[in-house]
């Protein structure tokens, strides 16, 4: 009840907002499968020519909208402003004029654009949606990690999504001195949420349906402040823990072995958080978040990184100094790649901040292999364990010599793999990638099986030899009209020969070396001596690390 207060009250306030109070226009609908005429729960976005947005609400006393709205600050382009929607007849109220209605649901359903004209008679509109693939009957799963939405809304929202796991954020704190909270006090100025307080509804599964579970305990520490100080650490997450933790951080080792002790997993947030290269050795970081909260829906807002990428990486900047989308996306792999042949096993992991950022539920997801159909402990160890692969656009599913990704190969010689599978998108795919060390070693630019109805799909096969230990990754990327980029990649398969550690080049230690050392300098006489040794351990590491590197390729 008080969500669909909620949203009544802010569709008054649109309406009053238009000067057209007396003349609006009720339009009513439903959203419905193509096929099964089945009604679905959706996301939907209703625009006016005036740039002007309108919410929904639910008819049905047993159904539930929910607004939402979040804007990045520095951007005004940079706003999401929608409703989610049960599976269940809705209205709304809109002054005469020309609208477009968008419909999403998920990831594997396509995308509907409805253009009206709204004259003074009531409209009765349906709509449906025509899905083009079916991940769960393929025996795939989907998930995000960084949710800051409530529990409450989450039923309506993870539907609405069809997103079959959610982590909320439990507890969060920002500030060194504070231990984490159902609210952080850097927080509260900015008044309560409208769908009331975080909640601790404890450690067991909260199950929606059969297939759509959310994770309950979820703890972020992300670190702003160290005691009066404004001073950047960053983030990290603890998910699927026991025990309500009461420890400050930093030093953060002792709390990460709590929670791997209480059977969590440990997500790294972004990699360009200043403390996040200390995190992945001292922490024994479990996932790396390849579609974070930088990649949006709406407008790219992220130009700029607390962190450099390194020259190796070849980080586009334009002439403003600022990055791009497809600069962050580069930088995020090239980062994960150099810690993969540091000899991190790290399982891709993705997430959104939805409750924070203008970007909804689910839009970056991980998708987990069960094919043996859902539960929850299997989902949880598939995804640690990297039988994975993200996406926030085309679907990735690939094998290597028969077996999940995250399986690890054994050989006392050369050893030859076959990597195989299969890219579906509902667009155009521009390439398909393998990658092997951080190198490219084969690439295909997909031709269409059906253009006619706008399916693509392609099949790859590749052969890769390993001389020496490593690993190998699938990816794939289509571009959207405006530039807009999209992709998906596969977790790491990893080959061991002669039971000898992959070795990174030189460039690469040499960058996670300096990017330690940086920050040893600015911690120090902030910092604790106990959480400035975290930095001086893990450069301890990587130095170790870079004994048994090898030189830099010429380019």
């Amino acid at each position: 009840m008080a969500n669909r207060l909620i949203i009544s009250l802010a569709i008054i306030f649109q309406i009053a907002s238009t000067g057209d109070e007396l003349r609006a226009t009720e339009l009513r609908g439903r959203i419905f499968d193509a096929d099964t005429k089945t009604p679905l729960a959706a996301r939907i976005y209703i625009e006016a020519d005036d740039g002007r947005t309108y919410f929904a609400e639910t008819t049905d006393p047993n159904g539930s909208a929910i607004a939402y709205k979040e804007q990045w600050v520095p951007m005004k382009e940079s706003v999401d402003r929608h409703t989610t929607l049960s599976p269940h007849p809705f209205r709304t109220d809109v002054p005469p004029g020309r609208y477009t209605i968008t419909i999403e649901r998920g990831k594997e359903y396509r995308t509907l654009f409805r253009l009206l004209r709204v004259e003074e008679e009531p409209l009765d509109l349906e709509f449906p949606l025509h899905r083009w693939i079916n991940m769960a009957a393929r025996g795939w799963y989907s998930g995000e990690t960084h949710v800051h939405r409530r529990i409450s809304e989450l039923e309506n929202v993870q539907l609405a999504e069809d997103l079959n796991v959610t982590f909320p954020v439990t507890f969060w704190t920002t500030e060194s001195t504070k231990a984490p909270d159902l609210e952080p006090s850097s927080l509260r100025s900015q008044g309560p949420s409208p769908h009331g307080p975080r909640e601790d509804r404890g450690f067991n599964p909260i199950t929606i349906d059969n297939t759509h579970v959310m994770i309950p305990r979820n703890t972020e520490y992300e670190i702003f402040k160290i005691g009066e100080e404004a001073h950047t650490l960053g983030a990290m997450f603890l998910l699927n823990h026991r025990s309500r933790f009461t420890q400050t951080a930093p030093p953060i080792s002792a709390i990460a072995e709590q929670a791997h002790s209480e059977g969590a997993i440990l997500d790294l947030d972004k990699h360009s958080w200043p403390w996040s290269m200390m995190l992945v050795p001292v922490a024994k970081i479990d996932l790396y978040e390849l579609l974070n909260n930088s990649n949006w829906r709406t407008e790219f807002g992220f130009k700029n990184s607390p962190v450099e990428p390194a020259e190796y990486m070849n980080v586009y900047r334009t002439e403003e100094g600022e990055m791009t989308e497809a600069s962050w996306i580069q930088f995020t792999l090239e980062n994960y790649y150099t810690l993969l042949n540091c000899g991190f096993k790290l399982s891709p992991s993705a997430g959104t901040a939805s409750g924070v950022h203008p970007v909804p539920l689910g839009f970056n997801r991980v998708y987990v292999h069960q094919p043996n159909g859902f539960s929850v402990d299997g989902w949880l160890q598939g995804l640690k364990e990297g039988r994975s692969f993200v996406t926030n656009g085309p679907m990735l599913m690939a094998k290597v010599n028969g077996r999940e990704a995250g399986y690890q190969f054994s050989s006392n010689k050369p050893f030859s793999v076959e990597v195989s599978g299969l890219c579906v998108s509902n667009h155009a795919v521009d390439f398909i990638e393998i990658i092997q060390n951080g190198k490219i070693v084969g690439q295909m630019v997909p031709k269409s099986a059906n253009e006619l109805l706008d399916l693509y799909s392609t099949s790859f096969r590749k052969r890769v030899t390993f001389r020496e230990s490593g690993w190998v990754i699938v990816r794939c990327q289509q571009e959207y009209p405006q530039g807009r980029l999209k992709f998906a990649h596969s977790a790491p398969w990893y080959v061991n020969i002669g039971n000898q550690p992959v070795r990174p080049r030189q460039e690469e230690t040499d960058y996670l070396i300096g990017r330690l050392e940086y920050e040893i300098a600015r911690n120090r006489g902030i910092l604790s001596e106990s959480a400035l040794a975290e930095f001086e351990t893990a450069l301890a590491i990587y130095k170790e690390i870079a004994k048994r590197a090898k030189p830099n390729q010429k380019k």
